[in-house]
C-alpha cells in the first residue's frame, strides 16, 4: 500500500517513489514466477489528476522456475511497467475501468500481479535451443549430446520381424 496523503487532490502535483516490498503470494505460474516474500524494487512516479492519483513507473525483481523442457532450475530477471489510475473513493467511475483508492491509500498487488504475470513466458526455457530430456531414459540432452539408444523394434511389428529373420535364413 502507498500512502498518497502527501499529494493534495490539486491535480499537477507529484512525487516520485522508489522503495522495495516483498513479493505476495502466488506471484507467478506453475513453471515460474517470483518467490513469496522476495524483494521487488519499485521507482514510481505519484502524479495527481482531476480523478485520482496516475501511477506510473517499474517494478523489478528475481525470478525463479524451472525449464519446460529439461527441468533444470532456472533464475531470471523481471522488469514490468506499471501504469494505473486510482480514483478517488467517491468517484462515479465504474469499477473495470479504473482501480479505486481505499482512503489515500492505493493497493498496488493487484496491478503488479497483472503485469508481473502476463509478462512471463508459458513455457520458460534454460536456453533458447535447450533439447529438452531422452523420451526413453530421462536423461538431460544438452549434458549429453551424443546420447542414443540401440534401435529397438516397435512391439506392434515383432512378429513381422519375426517373419523378416525366416525369410533371412532360406535364402541362405
Amino acid at each position: 500500500m502507498i500512502d498518497t496523503h502527501e499529494l493534495t487532490r490539486r491535480a499537477g502535483f507529484q512525487r516520485e517513489v522508489t522503495f522495495t516490498a516483498a513479493a505476495p503470494v502466488d506471484l507467478g505460474i506453475d513453471v515460474i514466477g517470483v518467490p513469496e516474500g522476495d524483494p521487488i524494487q519499485f521507482d514510481l512516479r505519484l502524479e495527481s489528476v482531476v480523478e485520482g492519483v496516475l501511477v506510473t513507473g517499474t517494478a523489478s525483481g528475481r525470478l525463479v522456475g524451472e525449464c519446460a523442457r529439461c527441468l533444470v532450475d532456472i533464475e531470471d530477471e523481471f522488469l514490468a511497467d506499471v501504469q494505473e489510475l486510482y480514483v478517488y473513493p467517491e468517484s462515479d467511475a465504474e469499477p473495470d475501468e479504473a482501480s479505486r483508492m481505499e482512503g489515500d491509500l492505493i493497493d498496488l498487488e493487484p496491478v503488479l500481479r497483472d503485469q508481473v504475470v502476463l509478462a512471463l513466458p508459458f513455457q520458460p526455457l534454460c536456453t533458447d535451443d535447450c533439447p529438452g530430456l531422452c523420451p526413453e531414459c530421462g536423461v538431460r540432452l544438452a549434458d549429453e549430446p551424443g546420447h542414443t539408444h540401440q534401435e529397438r523394434t516397435d512391439p506392434r511389428w515383432a512378429a513381422l520381424d519375426g517373419l523378416l529373420r525366416q525369410d533371412d535364413q532360406k535364402t541362405r
